[in-house]
C-alpha cells in the first residue's frame, strides 16, 4: 500500500515539475516569437512608410505637372482669344470706318439733294410762273376763237368729242378687222408648225406587206411532195388553211394566196414546218396546222400587250389587245396597220401635248382608231364604224368611242379629241412607206451627233435638240473667245456634212457665256 502511495507521489510530482518546465519553456518561446513578431511589424510599417512617401512624392509630382499642363493650355487659349479679339477688333474699326465713309457720302448727297432742291423749286416756281402765262395767253384765244366761230367753249369741247369718237370707232374697227386677219394668218401658220413639229418629232417604221406569201424550198423536188399522190397533200392543206397553194415554175418557191393575212401567216408557218420536217401527209398536215394556229395566238396576244407597253397605255380590254396583235398582220395602202396606229397614237399625243390637251387619251385613240380593220372581213361595214362599236362594246369612254367612230367623218365629231386622231391619222395615211428612221437608229443618229461635236477642243458639253433638227454646244470662254466660236460652229457643221446622212437640216449652235461671280457681304 505504502509502495502504490509512494509511486503515486512520484509520478504526481514529476508531472508537476514537467507542467513547471513545459510553462518556462513556453513562455520563452512566446517571447521570442512575440519579438519577432515586432520587429516584423517594425519593418512593416517602416515599410509602408517608405512606400507611402514615395506615393507622395509621385503624387506631388504629377499634380505638379497636371498644373503645369493646365497653366500652359490655359495661356494657349488665353493667346488665342486675344488673337480673335484683336481681330474682332480690327473688323470693328474696319466696319466702323466703312461707316464714316458712308455717312459722309450720304451727308454730301444730302448737301447735293438740297441744292438741288433749291434749283428745283426755284425752277418750279418759274415753270408755275410760266403756265400762268400761258394760261392767260389760252384764255385770250379761246375768247377769239368763240367770237370768230360763233360758237362757245362747250360746244366745240362736245364737237370735237363726237368727231373724236366717229374716228375711234372707224379706228377700231380697222384695227379688229387687222387682228381678225392677223389671228388667221397665225393660227394657219401655227398650226402647220405644230403639225411639222409632230411629224418631225414621230419616228415610226412602215411595213409594206401584199396579200400573197412566198415559202422558199430547199428543192424542186419537194414541190411534188407538197401535192401529194393524187393532189391529196395540197387539198388537205388548203382545206386545213382556207389559203391556195399556187405551185408554178419558180425555182424552189411556193406561193401562198389569201385575204385573211392571219390564215396566210398560219398557212406560211405551218408550210415551211411540214417542209422542214419532211413528213408531209394529210394526218401530219391538220395536226402541224392546229398546232401552228395555236402558236399564233398565243403571239398574237403577246404583241397586243407588248404594243401596249410600249405605248405605256393600261386597262385595255383583253379582247381590244387580242385585235391589236391581229393588225400586225393587216396591210392597209401599203402600211402595216399595227404600225401605223402606233405612229398615229404618237402623233395624237404630240399634238394634244402642243394644244394643252390630255396626251394620254389622244395616245389611247390615236392606238385604237383602226382598229375595226382587225375584224372588217367578219363584219358588215366600213372600219370605222366597226371600231368604234368595239372600243363601246370593251368599255371605252365616250370621247374614244367618237375619236374612233368619225376619223373618217361617217358620224358627226364631239370632240377635239377626233379632230386631233383625223389629224394624225391624215399626216400619217399621206406618205404611206414614208422612209422613217427606227428608234435605235434614231438615238444612234444623235448620239453621233453629239459625238462629233464633243470631239473638238475647248467643247465642254453639246446637246442634240429639236428631235436631232439642232445641236447646241457650249464652249469654254477661256480656251474660245468670240472669233474662234463662229470659226468653231463652221468646222462642226462642216465635220456634221461629211461624216453623218440625215434627212433635212440641223442648226449648229455655239453658245459661249461668260459668268462673274461675287458676293455681297
Amino acid at each position: 500500500m505504502q509502495g502504490v502511495f509512494f509511486y503515486t507521489s512520484a509520478g504526481i510530482l514529476v508531472l508537476f515539475i514537467g507542467l513547471v518546465a513545459g510553462w518556462f519553456v513556453n513562455k520563452k518561446v512566446s517571447e521570442s516569437h512575440l519579438k519577432h513578431t515586432r520587429k516584423l511589424a517594425e519593418n512593416i510599417i517602416a515599410e509602408a512608410q517608405r512606400e507611402a512617401e514615395t506615393q507622395k512624392k509621385a503624387a506631388i509630382l504629377e499634380a505638379k505637372d497636371e498644373w503645369y499642363q493646365a497653366k500652359l493650355r490655359f495661356e494657349k487659349e488665353t493667346q488665342e482669344a486675344r488673337q480673335e479679339i484683336k481681330k474682332q477688333e480690327r473688323r470693328l474699326e474696319e466696319k466702323e470706318q466703312n461707316i464714316n465713309r458712308k455717312v459722309d457720302y450720304l451727308e454730301n448727297r444730302e448737301q447735293e439733294i438740297a441744292d438741288k432742291q433749291k434749283l428745283f423749286d426755284g425752277k418750279l416756281q418759274a415753270v408755275a410762273e410760266k403756265q400762268e402765262d400761258l394760261n392767260r395767253v389760252l384764255r385770250m384765244q379761246n375768247d377769239k376763237l368763240e367770237k370768230i366761230a360763233g360758237m362757245s367753249s362747250e360746244e366745240a369741247k362736245k364737237l370735237l368729242i363726237l368727231n373724236l369718237e366717229n374716228e375711234a370707232r372707224h379706228e377700231a374697227a380697222k384695227k379688229i378687222r387687222d387682228i381678225r386677219e392677223e389671228a388667221e394668218r397665225n393660227s394657219i401658220k401655227e398650226s402647220r408648225e405644230i403639225l411639222t413639229l409632230a411629224i418631225e418629232r414621230c419616228a415610226a417604221d412602215h411595213v409594206v406587206e401584199s396579200t400573197v406569201s412566198v415559202v422558199d424550198l430547199p428543192s424542186d423536188e419537194m414541190k411534188g411532195r407538197i401535192i401529194g399522190r393524187e393532189g391529196r397533200n395540197i387539198r388537205a392543206f388548203e382545206n386545213a388553211t382556207g389559203i391556195d397553194v399556187i405551185i408554178d415554175d419558180t425555182p424552189e418557191a411556193v406561193i401562198l394566196s389569201g385575204f385573211d393575212p392571219i390564215r396566210r401567216e398560219v398557212a406560211r408557218l405551218s408550210l415551211e414546218k411540214l417542209v422542214k420536217d419532211g413528213r408531209i401527209h394529210p394526218g401530219r398536215i391538220e395536226e402541224i396546222v392546229e398546232k401552228t394556229r395555236k402558236e399564233l395566238l398565243e403571239e398574237i396576244r403577246e404583241t397586243g400587250e407588248q404594243t401596249c407597253l410600249e405605248l405605256n397605255i393600261h386597262g385595255l380590254h383583253p379582247e381590244l389587245v387580242k385585235l391589236l396583235g391581229r393588225l400586225k398582220y393587216r396591210t392597209s395602202y401599203g402600211q402595216n396597220v399595227l404600225q401605223h396606229s402606233k405612229e398615229v397614237a404618237y402623233l395624237s399625243s404630240l399634238l394634244a401635248g402642243e394644244l394643252g390637251a390630255d396626251t394620254t387619251i389622244a395616245k389611247r385613240a390615236g392606238l385604237l382608231h383602226d382598229i375595226g380593220k382587225a375584224a372588217d372581213h367578219e363584219m358588215e361595214g366600213g372600219h370605222a364604224t366597226i371600231g368604234g362599236d368595239l372600243v363601246k362594246r370593251y368599255g371605252e369612254n365616250e370621247k374614244i368611242v367618237n375619236a374612233v367612230a368619225a376619223h373618217h367623218e361617217d358620224v358627226e365629231a364631239t370632240s377635239m379629241l377626233t379632230h386631233l386622231v383625223s389629224a394624225a391619222d391624215a399626216i400619217s395615211g399621206a406618205r404611206p412607206g414614208a422612209r422613217r428612221e427606227t428608234l435605235e437608229n434614231y438615238i444612234r443618229r444623235l448620239e453621233k451627233l453629239e459625238k462629233i461635236a464633243d470631239a473638238f477642243e475647248g467643247v465642254e458639253k453639246s446637246y442634240a435638240i429639236q428631235a436631232g433638227r439642232e445641236i447646241r454646244i457650249l464652249v469654254n470662254f477661256k480656251k474660245i473667245d468670240d472669233s474662234q466660236a463662229t470659226d468653231l460652229c463652221s468646222e462642226i457643221a462642216r465635220k456634221i456634212e461629211g461624216d453623218m446622212e440625215y434627212p433635212g437640216q440641223i442648226k449648229v449652235v455655239v453658245v459661249r457665256e461668260t459668268r462673274a461671280v461675287d458676293y455681297a457681304r
